[in-house]
């Protein structure tokens, strides 16, 4: 059954060529397609395009799918094209005439961009969550760790004194600006497209800021055009903002891929936790993080996928961005699983204590030195000379502590800062109001 078939029937070869994976892909819109109907034919009852009988009979039974989509037990039939017309086929079949009549004044163009950008709510709200739970972790095991001293590198050679709680904390702050960065992909997904039917708008009177309202969206996308344009665009910036989250990810995995290693031997982890070889019976792998760190890498490549899947594409709608799907949906449950894993990960973690004991990291204290010099009233040049002396001849005795009391340095972390703008930035998110009205709208 397809929404737009007359009296031909079309080559089965090209059926299966442009479905492809769109039934596959639209289950995971079939919720968000149900929501977008019981907005918009409650908006054509208020124009009088559907009367109270038929917007009762529909609504019930509307939300009467949501629930078996919510059970798991929604499918899309073989022979029917797609997700939107899986619904349209169940209404027609259990309430009869009533049924055909909720497409009027929309298109399948507007249906699927609802439907995406009330998915890409849902999907942006889970990965919030778990950004926060993975954020707060860090800032936990930040403050219990501080006083840890670990080398500092650049260019991967001994640099200067870290510590444990600079760097838990330092991926703590990372997703803080994540964050930032996602907070401008929700903004340009919760605008709602419905109402610019096929990207040209309607001759009938919709009333696009009741669906607007009843679907919890903060603003209208208001140009019908730009609200098609719209495809593509706002799945690129969405796959910016989870390519973002991905890159810290990856570059905590692979730190922890170093610091494991026997040569560093800053960290460990349970047994359990790890993997061996077939061959080598002292081996234990970071497989977790080894995964993490490719699984996130993949990530990043999304944004660049989507912009080449688009880059020349003019304006109104085009069957290239049905492949869109495939490549973000994905995404997000890899993405959780990579931030799921990495807390759980994490929580397991063990510290080695007095790892700057070793003589190897001495010269990890020259900058110390000199500045002690320098505080001493020596210009820091000479102080500079004079340590790097001192070095050469083998004479260099490191101070007996580390003295960082500026802000976000050793002594002087920042937490509290972190943790405020990083709250700051949850609060922008809107999820109650959109939570609220999709209570309503299912009530």
């Amino acid at each position: 059954m397809k929404l737009w078939q007359k009296d031909k029937e079309v080559s089965k070869s090209v059926e299966h060529f442009t479905v492809g994976k769109d039934r596959e892909m639209d289950l995971f819109l079939a919720a968000a397609d149900v929501l977008g109907s019981l907005a918009h034919t409650r908006m054509l009852a208020s124009i009088g395009l559907l009367d109270e009988g038929d917007l009762s009979t529909v609504q019930q039974e509307l939300k009467s799918i949501y629930n078996d989509i919510e059970a798991g037990n929604f499918m899309i039939e073989d022979g029917v094209e797609d997700v939107h017309s899986q619904v349209e086929l169940l209404l027609t079949k259990r309430i009869g005439e009533a049924g055909k009549k909720i497409h009027s004044g929309r298109s399948r163009n507007d249906q699927v961009l609802v439907d995406l950008k009330l998915f890409f709510r849902s999907r942006i709200k889970q990965l919030v969550n778990n950004t926060g739970l993975l954020f707060n972790q860090l800032i936990s095991q930040s403050e219990e760790h501080k006083d840890k001293l670990l080398p500092g590198y650049t260019h991967l050679q001994i640099a200067m004194p870290s510590s444990f709680g600079l760097w838990f904390g330092a991926y703590a702050e990372s997703l803080a600006d994540d964050m930032e960065m996602m907070l401008a992909a929700w903004k340009i997904c919760n605008k709602n497209p419905l109402g610019s039917a096929a990207g040209y708008g309607s001759s009938f009177p919709l009333n696009r800021t009741m669906t607007t309202e009843l679907l919890g969206f903060d603003a209208l996308n208001y140009n019908v055009v730009y609200a098609q344009m719209g495809r593509g665009k706002t799945e690129r910036i969405l796959a910016q903002a989870i390519s973002s989250i991905a890159a810290t990810l990856a570059k905590l995995a692979m730190d922890v891929c170093l610091f494991i290693n026997q040569n560093f031997a800053f960290i460990s982890f349970p047994d359990e936790l790890t993997t061996g070889s077939s061959i080598m019976p002292h081996k234990k792998n970071p497989d977790v993080f080894e995964l993490i760190r490719s699984r996130c890498n993949k990530i990043q490549a999304l944004p660049t996928e989507i912009a080449m899947m688009t880059v020349n594409l003019p304006s109104g709608y085009h069957r290239d961005l049905q492949l869109l799907k495939e490549n973000l949906f994905p995404a997000f449950l890899s993405l959780n699983e990579c931030l799921e894993m990495t807390g759980y990960m994490l929580q397991n973690i063990r510290i080695k204590d007095d790892i700057l004991k070793d003589p190897k990291y001495a010269y990890l204290f020259s900058v110390e030195a000199v500045n002690e010099e320098v505080l001493k009233g020596m210009p820091f040049r000479e102080a500079y000379r004079k340590v790097g002396m001192e070095i050469e001849r083998g004479e260099f005795k490191a101070p007996a502590s580390v003295r960082h009391t500026h802000e976000g340095s050793i002594g002087n972390l920042c937490n509290t800062e972190i943790s405020a703008a990083f709250q700051h930035t949850l609060s922008a998110f809107n999820f109650k109001k959109v939570e609220e009205a999709i209570e309503a709208l299912l009530s």
